[in-house]
């Protein structure tokens, strides 16, 4: 309660900053949201959003490594790789990853369009400060993206993205050590609770998946 300036007291009621938000990690995109955005971007050929969401989402990668994508990373003498693998900045491990037939469409056009060389970034950035797109820039693009298709921006961030392949993998086979290969991890308990598993049940499923 607060007082008014003669000493009365009052009522207030404060709206919460979370009301009407998702609270917690960001929820990755169902099957049909991926359609809908990819679908958008390339009726509006959007060729480079196209080639960074379908590269989003099958490299699962933390938007700070996939801001820093080399072409040579991806792709050979402008044809892109089945596989690729790369050091992540924030565990200096390597991660392997597969790029479909739709998402190595997308990084050619994109590479063919930008005239990019093999060691130019995959996704230059249009200021002259910086070589490559920040990661704020990424959060705003995807923001961008769930916007168009009806989503709230402020439930979806870059991570949805990063977990959106990991969780429809993991659906389909319950297979966690794999789910841990793809992402990066190198505690199976951080795939445990980025995906929202609950972890006697997780470790459970591990153990009687065979790797």
């Amino acid at each position: 309660m607060e007082r008014n300036p003669n000493g009365e007291t009052m009522s207030t009621h404060h709206i919460p900053w979370n009301k009407d938000h998702l609270i917690g990690p960001k929820p990755p995109l169902k099957l049909r949201e991926i359609w809908a955005i990819r679908s958008r971007l390339q009726l509006t050929g959007r060729i480079r959003e196209l080639a960074l969401f379908n590269l989003a989402i099958d490299s699962k990668l933390r938007g700070c490594d996939l801001v820093k994508l080399k072409v040579k990373d991806v792709a050979h003498e402008g044809v892109a790789m089945r596989r690729a693998s790369i050091l992540q900045q924030k565990t200096s491990q390597p991660v392997k990853f597969e790029l479909t037939e739709v998402t190595r469409e997308a990084v050619q056009a994109w590479i063919a369009k930008a005239k990019l060389g093999a060691g130019d970034y995959l996704f230059p950035s249009r200021l002259a400060r910086s070589p490559h797109i920040s990661t704020r820039q990424y959060a705003r693009i995807v923001k961008s993206w769930v916007t168009r298709i009806g989503l709230n921006p402020r439930d979806y961030g870059t991570h949805s993205l990063r977990r959106t392949k990991a969780t429809l993998i993991y659906q389909r086979t319950k297979n966690l050590r794999a789910i841990q290969l793809l992402l990066g991890h190198r505690k199976l308990e951080s795939t445990v609770r980025y995906l929202g598993i609950e972890v006697d049940d997780a470790l459970a499923l591990s153990e009687q998946t065979e790797v």
